[in-house]
Formats: C-alpha cells, structure tokens, sequence
C-alpha cells in the first residue's frame, strides 16, 4: 500500500484524519487517536505500514513473514508489515478497517455517536 492507497482506503472512514508527521510518516486518527500509519518515501524504511491489532493476534501475526512488532508500538500492540507485497490488498485493507474499529471502540458512546459510529 503506497500514500494514495492509504488516503483512499480510510479518508471516508466516520471521523478519519491523515496527516504527516514526524516528517514521513503519514499517520491516520480517528479523533486524534491513532491507528494506522506508513512510511513515507522520504522516511529509512519507505512502504512499511503499522497499524493497531487485537491483543490475542498480536503474537500469530508478528510471527508471520514481513511482519514484525512495532517500534515504539509494540507494548500497545501495533504491528509493522515490512513486506507489504506480501499480502493481498484484501488483507491490508481488512486489517486497517479493524484497527480503525478498536481505536474507535475506545472513544467514548457519546463521542462515537457524534462521529456516526454507533446508532
């Protein structure tokens, strides 16, 4: 997944923003709170791609090819695909929508109902 990619798949999100940060990396919130971001072709490791994962796959997934835990993220259970070509778009695309929903299920319900994310 390339920066294009990424701004196409969650910028119609409920509540998304994207912006870069830290000079090249560009970082997707769900009010303000992060749960996706990818490597800049500026950044060491351009196209790595991070993002948020539940707590019982965190362990199954980083012990899969081109995917380790997070730097900095790891503790919060964030996982960096090294080789994104590896996986299907399908995947990718699926793992940002859940990582997208557990940050977004950690706002509060009034906060989700104003972003349209509960009924």
């Amino acid at each position: 997944m390339n920066e294009t990619g990424l701004r196409r798949c969650v910028a119609a999100w409920p509540g998304v923003a994207l912006d870069v940060k830290w000079q090249d990396h560009l970082v997707a919130c769900v009010d303000g709170r992060m749960f996706a971001m990818l490597n800049l072709p500026r950044s060491a490791h351009p196209g790595w791609l991070h993002f948020k994962v539940e707590d019982d796959l965190f362990l199954a997934l980083t012990e899969q090819p081109g995917i380790m835990p997070a730097p900095y993220l790891a503790r919060a259970r964030w996982v960096t695909v090294t080789e994104p070509r590896r996986y299907p778009q399908d995947w990718t695309v699926a793992r940002l929508r859940r990582a997208y929903e557990l940050v977004a299920a950690r706002l509060s319900k009034k906060r989700q109902r104003e972003l349209g994310l509960s009924a």
